[in-house]
């Protein structure tokens, strides 16, 4: 019989819903069933906390369609005190149940509401372990402006960028473009609290930046605008290491179209041609991105798991962000950076449960 329960968070109320619900279905496939109990809480875009079936069909990623979490009438809710690790459900025909002591929480949730160091403050308060990072790193990460604030005062070179709230775009959208203008075209825009590339336009000139910067404040009222860094898209994936020295693995590079960027369907609608598991890097520069991916990790205060992504320009590598919640599924960058090391899924997946049991938070 399995000796540890773990309750699975997944889905959400971010853009990136249907994503963390194709990763849950790629942990359930590879979880050791003889020692991990699953219990799988689906959140539903709604917010709603939700007791979900432990059935790998349903959170599967087939042919192009995405999955989401059903409102089944069930209701899950968190201990009131650290001193139960006791989950109570709500039936729709009125009955309750208890899921008993439960061991971890592993949150894979992508975006606001769950990477962004909400629910592990939840969690924190109702005193359930959990997987992952704390309150202050994945709140700082989730932020693309105060994570380059960071990671530059650390020591590490960062794109230049220009931050823009909803408010001030607008009251002044002709100062703001002449502002953003100064970096140069081509520019990306981005929301600052979302990811997996959601809101994220290319623009290639003046004419397109209204559009962009719309598409960005769908997704948050602030916005992040970087010049184009010509450069290979290189990623390292970090681990929290049992010693307290992170881990990382061999870099994974990103190959796109010379016009185009990584997003969103190529992460995770498209084949396999856009990623290169290991990088082909020489000996310094792995060594060197390596070394970047610690001191990003220990500058945020990262614990469990991070994703360090860096653009290798003429000049060396610039760090372009930290996604403390990195895509996770079967095929994502962050677990096929660690099989390239030797570390196969289902091992990373235990590894990452374990490594939540024993945090001291």
């Amino acid at each position: 019989m399995p000796t540890t329960t773990v309750a699975v968070l997944f889905g959400g109320r971010s853009s990136e819903h249907e994503i963390s619900c194709v990763t849950a279905g790629g942990i359930m496939d590879v979880v050791d069933r003889t020692e991990y109990q699953l219990v799988p809480i689906g959140i539903t875009k709604d917010g709603a906390f939700t007791l979900q079936p432990d059935d790998l069909a349903q959170w599967t990623l087939r042919e192009g369609e995405l999955p989401t979490v059903p409102d089944n009438g069930t209701r899950v809710a968190f201990p009131t005190s650290p001193a139960s690790r006791d989950l109570i459900v709500s039936h729709p025909d009125g009955t309750v149940t208890t899921v008993p002591d439960v061991d971890v929480v592993f949150p894979i949730l992508h975006g606001p509401f769950g990477e962004d160091g909400t629910i592990q403050g939840l969690l924190e308060i109702a005193g359930l372990p959990y997987v992952g990072d704390g309150v202050l790193a994945s709140a700082l990460a989730m932020d693309k402006h105060v994570a380059k604030a960071v990671l530059e005062h650390a020591g590490l070179r960062v794109a230049p960028w220009t931050t823009v709230l909803r408010r001030e775009w607008a009251a002044e959208p002709l100062g703001i473009a002449e502002t953003i203008a100064a970096h140069g075209w081509p520019l990306f825009v981005k929301p600052a609290r979302a990811g997996s590339s959601m809101g994220v336009s290319r623009v290639d000139g003046p004419d397109e930046l209204a559009a962009a910067m719309d598409l960005a404040f769908e997704h948050d009222s602030k916005v992040i605008v970087e010049p184009r860094v010509v450069g290979r898209e290189v990623e390292v994936a970090v681990l929290e290491g049992r010693d307290g020295v992170p881990r990382t693995s061999l870099p994974g590079e990103i190959v796109v179209a010379e016009d185009g960027f990584y997003d969103f369907a190529s992460k995770y609608l498209g084949g396999d041609e856009s990623l290169l598991c290991p990088a082909p890097l020489s000996e310094d520069e792995t060594d060197e991105i390596r070394s970047i991916g610690a001191r990003a990790f220990e500058a945020i205060g990262g614990s469990g798991l991070a994703r360090v992504d860096c653009f290798l320009t003429d000049d060396g590598f610039v760090v372009n962000e930290v996604n403390t919640m990195p895509g996770f599924t079967p095929l994502s960058m962050y677990p096929r950076c660690w099989a390239a090391s030797g570390v196969s899924y289902g091992e990373l997946v235990t590894e990452l449960i374990e490594l939540g049991r024993a945090a001291v938070r």
